[in-house]
């Protein structure tokens, strides 16, 4: 039996015929930038996440981009983030001209670890002044110890931009919590086809609760135009077209169902994966903390021969990520030498994703549960 890492084919058995609807609808329109589409996705998503705007825009990288944009973050500035995600997290600061400025991972979560965001901030007084912005990422769809990152930015005026673009729909905080990429001064979501909540293309959004930094993210998204054609500030071509909204317009209310599902199959995995030297990822305070976007083991030891043994089986699997920001040949610059930040490499050393997602069977999961353990016990 072949399990796919993900199978978006299988997701339109239950949305194929409400997206067709949808596209027609736009197709028959003749508006396909801007126009209705948008409009009621941008409303949809505002209410999903429980802000006052949402602002759709092109992908989750330009959604980063618009952000840090509004913030005016440009050259000589300093953006606190981890060295572990994905490139767009530190390659939209660099492209404004600014610096990433790299703090380690919490190795239990692989997120931003607030103690080694205080111990920077101790240890850097003379760069303080340059931190235009802090962006900590929910990665894996689990949810950041916030409390501690937005009261270290509170103390010293400095916004918080999440990269939320692996975790919408998980919540943060005592219950019934917040969502994820609602506590800063803006949150970055991506809907890129893999993600939980997924285009058939590239698509991203950017919500807050400020009107003018909204303001400020919806002039930038059409080259800074406002009114058109007139231009008192410099953005780019950002806008999400009006099939992509659509679509997603489309699959939105099956969201919160797709996340208990992928609950539920991380759930399995926790109790019957039980191979020596695999450690399955942290579980969150709360489920509503996790939507599991994916599910990524360590494995210490071998993990490229565990990749190759369950891909001999015909299980398809994903390392997130193999190579740290800071150790990138486009970052060599800032002198990060190995070992800067341990927790970091050794999280791309081990981590290994397994299948996760809601059309993902029981027994496609035994049988990823099966070849883990037989390639211990085999001692391949």
């Amino acid at each position: 039996m072949r399990v796919p890492f993900l199978d978006l084919t299988a997701q339109l058995r239950t949305t194929g015929p409400a997206v067709e609807r949808a596209i027609l609808d736009v197709v028959r329109s003749g508006r396909y930038v801007g126009g209705p589409a948008i409009d009621a996705f941008e409303t949809a998503m505002a209410d999903c996440l429980e802000v006052d705007h949402a602002v759709a825009v092109s992908s989750g990288t330009d959604a980063l981009l618009a952000a840090l944009m509004a913030l005016e973050v440009g050259p000589g500035d300093l953006v606190l983030t981890t060295p572990y995600s994905f490139f767009a997290t530190a390659g939209v600061v660099a492209r404004l001209g600014a610096e990433p400025a790299f703090v380690d991972i919490d190795p239990r979560t692989c997120n931003l670890d607030p103690g080694a965001l205080t111990a920077w901030w101790e240890r850097n007084a003379d760069r303080r002044k340059r931190v235009r912005a802090i962006v900590p990422v929910h990665l894996f769809g689990q949810c950041a110890d916030m409390g501690p990152i937005l009261a270290l930015a509170a103390a010293h005026g400095v916004p918080v931009v999440e990269d939320a673009a692996q975790a919408l729909g998980a919540r943060w905080g005592a219950e019934p919590g917040r969502p994820a990429g609602t506590l800063g001064a803006f949150g970055c979501y991506s809907f890129y086809p893999t993600k939980n909540l997924g285009a058939m293309g590239h698509g991203g959004l950017v919500a807050t609760r400020d009107g003018d930094l909204a303001a400020a993210v919806r002039q930038l998204r059409d080259h800074g135009a406002h009114p058109p054609y007139h231009h008192a500030r410099i953005g780019g071509n950002f806008q999400l077209d009006a099939v992509q909204a659509a679509v997603l317009c489309a699959k939105l209310p099956h969201l919160d169902g797709w996340h208990e599902a992928r609950r539920a199959r991380a759930a399995y995995y926790d109790r019957h994966l039980r191979a020596p030297g695999v450690t399955p990822p942290a579980r969150a305070a709360r489920p509503e903390g996790h939507v599991y976007n994916q599910y990524v083991i360590r494995v210490p030891d071998r993990r490229d021969a565990l990749r190759a043994h369950l891909a001999a089986q015909g299980i398809d699997t994903m390392v997130y990520y193999p190579v740290p920001l800071h150790r990138q040949a486009c970052f060599r610059h800032l002198g990060h030498a190995s070992g800067a930040f341990p927790h970091s490499e050794a999280a791309a050393a081990a981590s290994l994703a397994l299948p996760v997602y809601p059309e993902l069977t029981a027994e496609m999961q035994d049988r990823v549960i099966e070849a883990i353990a037989h390639f211990y016990e085999a001692g391949a």
